[in-house]
């Protein structure tokens, strides 16, 4: 469904379509989205309408960095605008130019560690808008960029709905692969719930895990439009945000799921499941399932389902 809806029961328990709108001015949208901007996208906030300088003459909206490192430019449109893609594309030139200049950003911002873990692999392009044309969607599919289109509905009750619909994963950038800083090598991306099991033909999954894993990533792409792509230390399942981090442990046979569920509503069951807020690990999400069996995967498909509906 490309339209954004959104009901409420009445006293009758009937739903009652509310009317949505969009805003009256782009600045509106864009400090809305910006306060909540990691819990919403899981991009974390550098800075606001940043000057890309003489060369490339524009102001970016928003400037972030998302949850696997990788720069995000965020543009906001209060309508439709046909200029968004040509625009898209010039402000990810400005950002293939301006590393150095954005890791200090980061640097000040965020902190040294962050700044050393930018990814430069894959730059993300946000375009929020109250529509999309045809053509921006066909184009969105043609382009190297990365780049998430998401459209956007102002409700009755101050309710703001996002709605992802359509992205693309990019492809990797050779500049940024030659740069002066080494990374592990990394298979690519898969940009959608991917037919081929494990990501880029399983070379990074141990032999031991194989089998295991194709069952769990099957399982974790079932829910429609899920971008899958192997980083630099986990496996991310996303949408417009990381819902599951997958990691390796093959001394024990066994894969580690994070995922982005509260682990107050779990009932945590020990040596399965366990709560990782303020327990620094790899990849993101705040309950950690332990995954050795067909069981545990039977065990934690309802999870894995309750976290997808949630993003």
């Amino acid at each position: 469904m490309s339209d954004l809806k959104l009901f409420r029961l009445d006293a009758a328990d009937r739903d009652v379509e509310l009317p949505g709108s969009s805003v009256t001015l782009e600045v509106e949208l864009q400090r809305r989205v910006e306060a909540g901007l990691e819990q919403m996208l899981g991009v974390r906030f550098l800075a606001s309408e940043y000057p890309t300088g003489p060369w490339h003459r524009g102001r970016i909206d928003t400037l972030g960095l998302d949850e696997n490192g990788s720069p995000v430019v965020i543009e906001f449109k209060k309508g439709s605008d046909s200029g968004v893609m040509s625009q898209a594309v010039s402000y990810l030139s400005w950002l293939e130019s301006a590393h150095h200049e954005f890791e200090a950003l980061v640097r000040k911002v965020l902190g040294a560690e962050a700044a050393e873990s930018v990814d430069w692999r894959r730059p993300r392009m946000i375009c929020i808008a109250a529509g999309f044309s045809h053509h921006d969607r066909v184009a969105v599919q043609r382009l190297p960029e990365r780049i998430d289109l998401v459209r956007y509905r102002i409700f009755d009750g101050g309710l703001l709905g996002l709605l992802l619909v359509d992205s693309a994963t990019g492809f990797p950038s050779a500049a940024s692969s030659r740069r002066g800083r080494e990374r592990a090598p990394v298979a690519d991306s898969v940009p959608t719930a991917s037919a081929v099991s494990p990501p880029a033909g399983g070379g990074a999954v141990p032999e031991c895990l194989r089998d295991l894993y194709a069952e769990l990533d099957e399982a974790l792409t079932a829910w429609g439009e899920v971008e899958v792509a192997s980083l630099r230390h986990y496996i991310a399942y996303r949408r417009l945000v990381n819902v599951a981090s997958v990691i390796f442990r093959p001394k024990h046979e066994a894969i580690l799921v994070y995922l982005r569920l509260d682990p107050d509503t779990v009932e945590l069951e020990e040596g399965f499941t366990r709560d990782m807020r303020g327990i620094g690990h790899l990849g993101t999400g705040d309950l950690e399932v332990r995954v050795v069996s067909a069981a545990d995967l039977e065990k934690a498909a309802p999870l894995i389902r309750r976290a997808f509906e949630a993003a």
